[in-house]
């Protein structure tokens, strides 16, 4: 008995849909992965297959990476991507429950939406590796002016240019890519519904066991929600920042001397030059770090020995910075206003608004000249006039003509001198009230200027072989080691510089007050957390440091580990009431 004929043809196989219309109309990555044509898919079927599917892994290996991306760069590991991220199992299912329009408006909407989310991690990355802190989305955008202008002075115009279009180049791809990315996962989940559901039902099952369980790797749990919590974060420091000038303005209406008659300000300093002196990046690290300490400490006991020798002591404490790494202006602000200016927004209100700082104090009694020397200034600076100066000097008022050392202008050495030459030594004149900062000290500490004899410093052309001779920022920064190393240099400079003023100009009616600005950048701190400053009060004049003797300072120019620390907006009302009327 015959039985059915046999067949010898190949089975039938199930139709490819890859690259074809779903029930929601044809893909959009379907018909770039096709060419535009289907004559190039059906003739070569393999390689367009291929090309999709790598296109699709591609696709999801890059949203799980942004979705797992940290925003710090001492978190950015291969343990930090191997993690459940609960925003990507919840995007699927939502995708998997819309029809095709509504698929893909919001697959697009939610890739750009992670694009932003991924550039402002790459700005906090950048702003905790010189801040220590998040990047502020309200208070923070003109910081990036800042960065750019410094390293155009730092590293040229070329390096300034390249980082600007970097930054450009980086801020289009993301946002191409995530949205790309998105919608073709978003495409290809909806071809594959049944196995989608499957596969987001199986990755949600397994980021709530392993939340319950508390699974963790490297540290941190398995089951993430890093990019919810971002957001939260976000949401709040916005609502904070925009409320923050409301706060501003309550805390800049209170003035306890606002009502002081100038007869009775300032009183104990009567007859003195009051020359305070910021060194930039004068930090704790400087004088307790175990790389830096013997150094800079035989710089302190050296200019110690010396103006004892010349009949002047001193008393030393901290001051707690607003601001780590960077921000020199928000903290002068700070010491002078006695108020916290932490961010730019305050910086602005401030400078903005009529509130007495120390210099206009000095200049209210009608005793004082105010004179405010900024060799970092390279432009008009409006602000001397709200900080009370009678006279600012930038740096193309000094009579400044060496080389640029790196984005320090002038020289601590000659930015002394010409004080001296231009207002300190000037005869038959009224006291000084100056506000100094000596800008050496200031990153990248590459190259560096050194001590020469105080009577050839000239013009300053004479730091031209200096500076040619110095080290190349560029290879300086390749290292930590070298960083932190020519820091400490960089300190020592500016502390010689100053001591050696002092010893050559100052007099018995010299009264100093000297003082960090903040610390330096995390990778000269090594993740020390701490935020203080030294501060000094040097005087001839022993019963300039009685009025201070309540403070509990530490004798001499370096202060005691244990030594009192105040937050910095402290310090103007405390120096004006210990130098006021008694009784």
């Amino acid at each position: 008995m015959e039985g059915p004929p046999v067949s010898h043809l190949p089975p039938p196989q199930p139709p490819d849909t890859e690259g074809l219309p779903d029930a929601d109309g044809p893909s959009a990555a379907a018909r770039a992965a096709s060419g535009g044509g289907r004559w190039s898919r059906a003739r070569w079927p393999r390689v367009a297959r291929g090309v999709a599917v790598a296109t699709t892994v591609v696709a999801a290996v890059l949203l799980l990476a942004a979705l797992s991306l940290p925003n710090r760069l001492d978190l950015l590991t291969p343990k930090a991507f191997l993690r459940l991220p609960a925003e990507g199992i919840v995007l699927a299912a939502v995708l998997l429950m819309l029809p095709g329009r509504a698929r893909r408006v919001a697959a697009a909407v939610a890739g750009t939406g992670l694009g932003v989310l991924t550039l402002v991690k790459c700005l906090d990355m950048g702003s905790y590796s010189v801040l220590e802190r998040p990047f502020d989305l309200v208070l923070d955008w003109i910081l990036l002016d800042d960065a750019a202008d410094y390293l155009r002075e730092s590293f040229g115009r070329a390096s300034e240019v390249l980082a600007v279009a970097g930054a450009l180049l980086l801020v289009a791809a993301v946002l191409a890519v995530t949205t790309f990315a998105t919608v073709r996962l978003a495409d290809r989940m909806a071809r594959r519904r049944p196995p989608a559901g499957r596969t987001t039902l199986v990755l949600a099952v397994a980021w709530v066991t392993c939340a319950t369980f508390g699974l963790q790797l490297g540290g941190a749990p398995v089951a993430s929600t890093l990019d919810a919590q971002l957001v939260d974060e976000r949401v709040r420091a916005v609502r904070a920042g925009l409320a923050d000038a409301r706060v501003f303005r309550a805390e800049s209406a209170v003035d306890a001397f606002a009502k002081t008659p100038p007869d009775r300000l300032l009183t104990g300093l009567r007859g003195k030059d009051v020359l305070f002196t910021f060194v930039e990046s004068y930090g704790r690290t400087a004088i307790e770090d175990p790389a830096m300490a013997r150094q800079v400490g035989a710089v302190l006991k050296e200019g110690s020995a010396s103006l004892r020798a010349a009949g002047f002591d001193a008393r030393s404490g901290w001051l707690r910075s607003p601001v780590l790494g960077a921000g020199s202006w928000m903290c002068h602000a700070t010491l002078l206003s006695g108020l916290w200016i932490d961010n730019q927004q305050r910086y602005r209100n401030l400078v903005s608004g009529d509130r007495m700082t120390l210099n206009k104090y000095f200049r209210k009694t009608g005793a004082w000249r105010t004179v405010g020397v900024v060799p970092g200034v390279r432009r008009a600076w409006p602000e001397a006039g709200f900080f009370g100066l009678d006279r600012s000097y930038d740096s193309t008022h000094l009579g400044y003509h060496g080389p640029y050392f790196s984005w320090t202008p002038v020289p601590d050495q000659f930015t002394l001198e010409a004080f001296d030459h231009l207002e300190f030594g000037r005869r038959n004149r009224r006291p000084l009230m100056a506000e100094i900062v000596l800008a050496s000290s200031h990153q990248p500490w590459a190259p560096l200027p050194r001590m020469i004899g105080w009577n050839d410093l000239g013009d300053g052309s004479v730091f031209g072989p200096i500076q040619k001779a110095g080290k190349d920022p560029a290879e300086v920064w390749k290292d930590t080691e070298r960083i932190r190393a020519e820091y400490r240099a960089s300190i020592e400079y500016s502390l010689r510089s100053l001591f050696g003023f002092m010893r050559r100009y100052a007099d018995a009616n010299t009264v100093l007050v000297f003082l960090g600005d903040h610390q330096p950048r995390p990778e000269v701190v090594a993740g020390s957390p701490r935020r203080d400053v030294p501060v000094t009060i040097v005087a001839h004049d022993p019963k300039v440091l009685d009025r201070v003797a309540g403070w509990g300072w530490t004798p001499g120019l370096k202060p005691a580990g244990d030594a009192p620390i105040w937050a910095m907006n402290q310090f103007r009302d405390r120096f004006l009431t210990a130098f006021g009327p008694r009784g």
